[in-house]
């Protein structure tokens, strides 16, 4: 089942957002789009495609777009406003569903962000990460491992990827205590390993 909604975010800021449900969920988790000043929106086909592979899989996904991009309310805020947003999204999505396992993922400067997130609020919810830029100015850095609370993470990463090496964000997840998974062939964007990916989001987010 698909929601479309609307969610209050920080001064003042409505965010579109949407719930995709499984019949019978098994957690939830809270999905983060790629950079809003480079055409990324919670329905990118990744995004999308994912989402579909976890409520498969048994996973309630929530999905939002940032500020200023789709139908959310005010303007790009350089990142910092971007991390309120998560923050809104959390908060709302938790109040929700307080039964249910939560957990966060982001793809690209969103997984940037909820990482941000998370250190920000010194957050431990589990996390996933979808080829995170480790050395890029399109967003701001990564925060350092030591600044990050103790957490279940996983980072997914194509070999092909244009923004991050496999070396730079292998060296990140071992410094944060996370691993990694790499998919040969791919690039930044996963094309035909939609579901691979969402597999391995999946089983991290339902293991025991």
């Amino acid at each position: 089942m698909s929601e479309p909604i609307t969610i209050q975010g920080n001064d003042g800021i409505m965010l579109q957002a949407r719930w995709d449900r499984p019949p019978d969920p098994r957690g939830v988790v809270v999905f983060c789009h790629p950079h809003p000043q480079h055409g990324g929106t919670m329905t990118a086909p990744l995004m999308h495609k994912v989402t579909k592979g976890l409520v498969a899989r048994g996973l309630t996904v929530f999905r939002f777009n940032f500020r200023g991009v789709g139908l959310s309310t005010g303007e790009w805020g350089g990142g910092l406003g971007e991390v309120d947003d998560v923050a809104a999204a959390v908060g709302y999505v938790r109040q929700q569903e307080p039964e249910l396992s939560f957990g966060i993922i982001g793809w690209s400067f969103g997984a940037a962000t909820a990482l941000a997130w998370q250190a920000r609020d010194r957050d431990a919810a589990p996390l996933a990460g979808i080829a995170p830029p480790v050395r890029t100015e399109l967003v701001e850095r990564l925060p350092r491992p030591d600044e990050l609370a103790p957490a279940r993470r996983t980072f997914i990463l194509g070999d092909r990827d244009q923004f991050v090496t496999v070396d730079d964000l292998r060296d990140y997840a071992e410094a944060a205590g996370a691993t990694m998974s790499v998919l040969e062939g791919s690039d930044h964007f996963f094309y035909f390993r939609e579901e691979r990916v969402a597999n391995l989001i999946a089983d991290h987010f339902t293991s025991p």
